[in-house]
């Protein structure tokens, strides 16, 4: 009898784990369960669908066909919603009353916005941006009015800033620190971004505390600890995100921040696995694509039974989407009192590099303007390559670094000839 295999969670995460098993010729029954009425999209994209950079269909990742070509049952929508995972008979249970059974089941429930607990958060012309709903509401806001104050600039602020700016909103950026992006970029290259973003019409309130939203029904201004206040027809909330436990929770689950998984991400349950925003590993959350993927594929491995994958969390490089401003960033880019430092700047060209260095070993970047080369510093660090034969050469990047590591080798080769 085929096993059956539950996903509760069609976002990329459990997209990417369908595609993961679908490639392994699994040996499952799989039934998803998604909260949005949509095949599996890149969330990824919807700052560009925001900006009318792209459409709905350009960022599907699997439309519904997709699921029935490859045999997967696709529960889609608010009333085809989990509301209750029944451990002990092993079904889960949606909205509108249907059970479906389990032999192992997988959690993927993503996150949730953290919204500002504060007066006013409640009023019409207050959201987040997490999904295709919120952006569909933001290009009908902007169709009608012209100020929005976005609170964050974070990687989602200020992507969600440059979609409502780009649709000819006047848009202030509220922050709580001096420079944008500050949890990824140091202070020289924050103020390189801040400025570039004012030239592109951005506003910026910075070292600002948000104390309370006003209006009657909707927003009409955000007002300020330092007794300071915006206009604002819309404002956008983009601090961060907290995993999505509940269901985890309400059943029992052992739980932190996150659900807490293993190396091959399996709960305290055995036949209950979590991926994805949700989840808690060796004490760490996730917020980016690039370690969810990673994830997907080692609980692939698992269920499919090809082997002991296990999962480790190295570190994430950081890449804003928007067109025309390139930074990259990973590790730690602040260092530590033992660091050394290899930096490259060029004023006219709006080019800032930076290299932490310790013990010959690259444990952070930060390249803002020129990032072509941050995929090789990703390389070096997560490797923990020795770069002393090549640190003179670092900041001129790969090809001449692996010009100078041949011309090494041959150099030690001909020594050992001639011995």
């Amino acid at each position: 009898m085929t096993a059956k295999l539950v996903i509760i969670g069609n976002g990329m995460a459990g997209a990417k784990l369908l595609e993961e098993l679908i490639s392994t010729e699994h040996a499952y029954d799989i039934t998803v369960f998604g909260n949005e009425p949509y095949g599996n999209y890149n969330r990824i994209m919807l700052s560009p669908l925001l900006a009318g950079e792209k459409t709905l269909d350009e960022i599907m990742i699997f439309d519904r066909p997709w699921y029935d070509a490859n045999g997967i049952t696709l529960h889609a929508g608010t009333d085809k919603a989990i509301v209750k995972i029944d451990r002990l008979r092993k079904r889960v249970i949606t909205k509108d009353g249907e059970s479906t059974p389990y032999d192992r089941l997988v959690i993927a429930t993503g996150s949730n916005p953290f919204m500002l607990p504060i007066e006013g958060a409640e009023l019409d012309g207050v959201m987040s941006f997490r999904d295709i709903r919120d952006v569909e509401n933001m290009i009908n806001v902007a169709g009608q009015h012209k100020k929005a104050v976005v609170i964050g600039a974070g990687l989602l602020g200020l992507e969600a800033a440059m979609g409502l700016c780009g649709r000819g909103m006047d848009v202030t950026v509220v922050h709580n620190c001096d420079v944008p992006l500050n949890r990824q970029l140091d202070q020289e290259a924050g103020e390189l971004l801040k400025h570039a973003l004012e030239t592109r019409g951005l506003h910026f309130k910075m070292e600002a505390a948000t104390q309370s939203i006003q209006g009657n029904n909707r927003v009409e201004k955000v007002c300020f600890a330092d007794g300071s206040e915006l206009e604002a027809d819309l404002v956008i909330m983009a601090i961060g995100i907290r995993p999505n436990i509940q269901l985890a929770q309400d059943c029992g689950l052992y739980c932190k921040n996150g659900i807490i998984v293993s190396d091959t991400l399996q709960t305290y349950d055995p036949s209950i696995y979590a991926l994805g925003e949700c989840i808690e590993h060796r004490g760490d959350t996730f917020g980016l694509v690039a370690p969810l993927y990673d994830q997907a594929k080692v609980l692939a491995n698992h269920l499919s039974e090809h082997g002991v994958a296990q999962f480790q969390t190295l570190p994430t490089a950081t890449k804003l989407k928007v067109t025309g401003i390139n930074l990259f960033s990973v590790g730690n880019f602040l260092g530590t009192p033992e660091s050394e430092y290899i930096y490259y700047r060029h004023t006219q060209q709006g080019i800032y590099k930076k290299i932490v260095v310790e013990d010959n070993k690259i444990i952070g970047v930060v390249l803002y303007g020129d990032t072509q080369e941050g995929p090789f510093y990703h390389e070096l660090l997560d490797a923990k390559t020795d770069i002393q034969s090549i640190r003179p050469y670092l900041m001129f990047g790969k090809a001449l670094c692996q010009a100078q590591s041949d011309t090494m080798n041959q150099h030690v080769n001909h020594s050992e000839v001639a011995a």
